[in-house]
């Protein structure tokens, strides 16, 4: 893993372009091929992601979720349902 910025961009570019050209080919792309595109472009993006914030203190302007992440906001939003729902039964009476 290189730890130049410069050159972390251009790997991700790359890794961009070959999953590009992969994904392009439709039907015809090797699904081994794809995957190991989509690992390269993941690996990439975080090795990028990683440089930029530690070498420079930036932090890319989107936020990158992991699965770990989205099942995390799939409890979230089930706990925010079952609250309304509860709300919805409560009625107030004036007295």
């Amino acid at each position: 893993m290189t730890r130049d910025a410069r050159r972390a961009l251009t790997r991700l570019l790359n890794a961009f372009e070959n999953h590009f050209d992969i994904a392009r080919d439709g039907d015809e792309a090797d699904d081994a091929a794809l995957e190991a595109a989509e690992l390269a472009l993941r690996d990439a993006f975080f090795t990028y992601d990683d440089i930029l914030f530690t070498q420079l203190g930036v932090e890319l302007p989107f936020d990158i979720l992991d699965d770990s992440d989205d099942e995390d906001e799939e409890d979230d939003y089930d706990d925010e349902e079952e609250d309304e729902e509860d709300e919805d039964d409560f009625i107030e009476v004036d007295d």
